[in-house]
C-alpha cells in the first residue's frame, strides 16, 4: 500500500508579514524611555557617591588615629628595639612609662604624646644661673684688682644664694627645688670652668674675658694706668713741668706788675713830697725813711715775701731821680729816699693838678677822704 507523500509548509514571504508583529518585535529590541536617569538624576546619582566616598575615608581615618591612641607605651626598662611596633609604642624621651602609661620626668610637661621643658623652671634656672655666674665672675674680678679669689667652691655659691633667699623671691616649690637646681648647674657648667680639687669637691671659675665686665671702673683705670705706666710717667712730668714752669711765669709777672704799681706810688709820693716841701713854708723833710714807705704801701701779706720789695728797690736804684742815702731820725740811722729833680713833675701828677684846676670851687670832691700822696709822705716823715 502506498504512502502518501507529506507536502512542505510553503515559506511566508515578506508580504505576508502583518504591521502588528513587526511593530511588537520592535519594542522588545529598544530600552525603555525612562531606562536611562536625566541629568538632575545623574547630578544627585554623583552626588550621593561623593559624599559616601567622603564618608568612607573619615570613617578609615577616625579608625586608624583611636587605633593609634589605643596602642600602649613600651615600658621604660624594657628593650623597644626587640618588641614588635604593632603591641606598643616606645617611650618617649624625658619621660617614664609603665603599664603603658606615661608620666613626664620633673621639670617637663606633657605636650600630645612628647614630654617639653616646662618654661617656667627654665626661667627660674636662668635666674638662678646668672645670680651663680655673678657671684663666681665678681670674686674673680677682685682677684684680678688685688683681692678676691680665683676658684668658689659650688657649696659656697649655694650656700650664698640661700643666704640670699633666692629660693622663696622665685616661688619654687620644694619638690623641684633639686631638679632647678640641677638645670642651673647644667647651664653654668657651659659659662664657666669647672674641676674637683684634692678634697673631691667641685670648683668654679669665671673665664677671664668674662671676668672682664664685672670689674669695677676704679680697678679698670688702676690696670689701664699700671699697664702704661712707661707712656704715662713721662707725660705726667712734663705736664706737671708745664703747669709749674707756667705758675711761675704768671707769678713773675704778677710780681713785675705790682713792683711796678708801688714804684709809681713811690715817685709820685716823693715828688710830690719835693715839691709841697719847697713850695711852703719850709716845714717837714724832703726825704722819707724807706722802711717806713714799705710798710705803708705793702699789703699786710706782702711783706711776706721779700722779692717784691726787692724788685721794688732795684726799680728804684735804676732811677736817677731819686736818691737814696743813709740819715739819722730819732737816733737811729736809716735809708731815705729823696726826690732830686726841681721844678719838674711827672705826667701823672701834671694831669691831676690840671683836673684839681678845672673842678669848681662848690662842687663836692669825691675824693676828699683819701689822703694825697704829700699828705701821707708828711705824716710819715712826722711820725
Amino acid at each position: 500500500m502506498a504512502s502518501t507523500p507529506r507536502k512542505r509548509p510553503k515559506p511566508h514571504s515578506k508580504s505576508t508579514h502583518s504591521p502588528s508583529s513587526s511593530s511588537s518585535l520592535n519594542a522588545l529590541m529598544e530600552p525603555p524611555e525612562n531606562f536611562f536617569p536625566s541629568k538632575p538624576e545623574l547630578f544627585k546619582l554623583l552626588a550621593v557617591i561623593a559624599i559616601a566616598t567622603s564618608v568612607a575615608a573619615l570613617c578609615n581615618y577616625v579608625v586608624t588615629i583611636l587605633s593609634r591612641h589605643s596602642k600602649p607605651f613600651c615600658d621604660t626598662n624594657a628593650d623597644s628595639q626587640y618588641l614588635p611596633s604593632d603591641l606598643c609604642e616606645p617611650c618617649p624621651s624625658n619621660a617614664e612609662c609603665y603599664q603603658g602609661m606615661m608620666e613626664c620626668v620633673r621639670g617637663y610637661r606633657k605636650h600630645g604624646k612628647l614630654c617639653i621643658e616646662d618654661g617656667d623652671i627654665n626661667e627660674t634656672a636662668k635666674k638662678l644661673a646668672n645670680r651663680i655666674e655673678t657671684h663666681v665672675c665678681e670674686g674673680y674680678a677682685q682677684f684680678l684688682c688685688g683681692t678676691g679669689s680665683v676658684w668658689v667652691q659650688e657649696d659656697e655659691v649655694w650656700n650664698d644664694v640661700d643666704e640670699l633667699k633666692m629660693m622663696e623671691n622665685l616661688g619654687l616649690e620644694n619638690a623641684i627645688d633639686m631638679h632647678t637646681k640641677q638645670r642651673a648647674m647644667e647651664m653654668i657648667d657651659g659659662l664657666l670652668e669647672t674641676k674637683i680639687n684634692h678634697r673631691g669637691i667641685k670648683e668654679l671659675k669665671c673665664p677671664n674675658l668674662l671676668a672682664e665686665h664685672y670689674k669695677p671702673f676704679s680697678c679698670r683705670v688702676q690696670q689701664w694706668i699700671s699697664n702704661h705706666a712707661l707712656v704715662l710717667m713721662p707725660i705726667c712730668g712734663l705736664l706737671v713741668g708745664s703747669i709749674l714752669l707756667l705758675r711761675r711765669i704768671r707769678q713773675r709777672r704778677n710780681l713785675s706788675a705790682r713792683a711796678e704799681e708801688l714804684y709809681n706810688q713811690i715817685c709820685d709820693i716823693l715828688e710830690e713830697n719835693a715839691m709841697m716841701t719847697k713850695g711852703g713854708d719850709g716845714e717837714g723833710e724832703p726825704w722819707v725813711v724807706v722802711s717806713w714807705l714799705r710798710d705803708h704801701l705793702l699789703l699786710p701779706k706782702e711783706r711776706k715775701d721779700p722779692l717784691l720789695w726787692r724788685k721794688v728797690e732795684e726799680l728804684v736804684q735804676e732811677d736817677s731821680r731819686l736818691d737814696r742815702y743813709p740819715k739819722l731820725v730819732k737816733g737811729e740811722s736809716k735809708v731815705v729816699w729823696e726826690w732830686q729833680v726841681e721844678g719838674s713833675l711827672s705826667s701823672r701828677l701834671r694831669k691831676k693838678r690840671e683836673a684839681s684846676k678845672l673842678k669848681p670851687s662848690g662842687g663836692t670832691n669825691i675824693n676828699s677822704g683819701v689822703q694825697s700822696p704829700a699828705m701821707k709822705a708828711s705824716e710819715m716823715v712826722n711820725c
